[in-house]
């Protein structure tokens, strides 16, 4: 969520330093970003048309989507390319490839840019047919959508790569088009996604980060609660924006919100539709070891290790790390299987090194239950060297670098 609030802080502080430039008044200065209820109802003849809604192509597109989401990504983008050549003028296909992309990084905590150029080009697409049905209708809120949607993602990768200046055009670009898109809501759940965000993290934010407060008058106000109210909707009536409510409805509630057995609900309905994105097994795979499921979290995380191993899409070091450690956890804790528990720690510990991720609590925790594991057999000197990694890779206020001073400190002499 820290890449979410980078955005925020990008465009915030942009709008600021225009109204200091421009010595307006705060209420002028997002004249556009006003995020008000709409009451004019788009005429028949703004909808028809409209590929965003037709459907007969969401019909077609239905095994597309679901083979985007299950990452079978040649299948999937078979068919959006078929619809590119019947399209080529509709930003919805560019789109779709776009999304595609994008569902490549993600089972990779968006670290790999090997997709980067493919998903910046296929957006830009995106935005440049859009930009042309808006330029000769402004009223096209379809446009609108695809122009707040493709700016939304272009800015969310900017942000993960720390291209602020980037992000903070491409986020600014994405408010001013929500607006204008939200014509469409009362006629898609589609349009609603964008909102129902802004809704949810706009509140968000100003509660977590008080140094933004000030910043924050210049923008609309959100209403968190109906952000959470949208995006349920919009993930049970959604076609293409579905799943993707989904996933942030199941991220908030696990967490900002602390409500796990939400999120474990959305997680298993996701990895069950779906049970070949890696990104959705494993957290269902997390959402259960944290509610105690342990043999349904077991069952999963082997899953993901033996789709690790058959080097299926998706299926990259970071599902190895989350798999290997749940694992380890309940062979030590629940079938005391010490020798079984201390190789999957040790996988845990490598996968999270393959993904430069050693600042993860599961890497401490790994040496950490290595260490505890080590002064049970009564091996010091691997407990010693177990806590000594701990004591460099956790923070001082940490238990687990308070338990590895302590132990360090008494076997000096060891």
């Amino acid at each position: 969520m820290k890449k979410i609030v980078f955005v925020f802080l990008g465009i915030l502080i942009s709008a600021f330093a225009s109204a200091q430039t421009n010595k307006v008044q705060p209420d002028t200065v997002m004249r556009e970003i006003t995020m008000q209820s709409v009451e004019v109802i788009p005429s028949a003849g703004h909808v028809k048309g409209m590929l965003l809604m037709d459907l007969d192509i969401q019909y077609e597109l239905e095994g597309a989507v679901d083979n985007m989401y299950n990452f079978k990504y040649a299948l999937a983008e078979k068919q959006f390319k078929s619809l590119r050549r019947r399209y080529p003028d509709h930003p919805l296909p560019y789109f779709l490839m776009g999304l595609s992309q994008w569902w490549k990084i993600v089972p990779t905590n968006i670290q790999t840019r090997q997709y980067d150029d493919l998903f910046f080009a296929y957006m830009d697409s995106t935005i440049q047919k859009a930009e042309k049905m808006y330029d000769r209708d402004e009223k096209n809120f379809e446009a609108a959508f695809f122009l707040a949607a493709a700016n939304g993602f272009t800015a969310r990768l900017h942000s993960e790569r720390s291209n602020w200046r980037k992000a903070t055009v491409a986020s600014k670009r994405s408010l001013e088009f929500l607006e204008k898109a939200k014509a469409g809501n009362g006629l898609s759940p589609e349009f609603l996604f964008g909102e129902a965000l802004f809704n949810y993290y706009s509140v968000w934010i100003h509660e977590n980060y008080k140094m933004l407060r000030p910043v924050l008058a210049f923008f609309p106000n959100g209403d968190k609660r109906l952000g959470i109210k949208q995006l349920r909707y919009v993930a049970n009536t959604g076609f293409y924006t579905g799943t993707e409510a989904k996933f942030f409805l199941m991220k908030i509630y696990a967490n900002e919100e602390g409500n796990m057995e939400a999120a474990l609900e959305l997680a298993h309905d996701l990895a069950t539709k779906y049970p070949n994105n890696a990104y959705f097994q494993r957290f269902y795979a997390r959402a259960l070891f944290v509610q105690g499921h342990f043999t349904l979290a077991e069952r999963v995380s082997l899953d993901i290790l033996n789709k690790l191993d058959q080097q299926m899409p998706g299926y990259e070091a970071v599902s190895g790390r989350y798999a290997s450690y749940i694992l380890a956890y309940i062979n030590q804790n629940k079938y005391r299987d010490l020798q079984k528990a201390k190789s999957y720690y040790q996988n845990s510990i490598m996968f999270a090194e393959m993904s430069n991720e050693r600042d993860s609590g599961y890497f401490v925790n790994s040496y950490l239950n290595l260490a505890r594991i080590a002064k049970q057999e009564k091996d010091i000197k691997m407990a010693k060297h177990y806590y000594a990694v701990v004591l460099e890779s956790s923070e001082k206020k940490a238990a687990a670098h308070k338990e590895a001073k302590t132990f360090l400190k008494a076997h000096k002499k060891n």
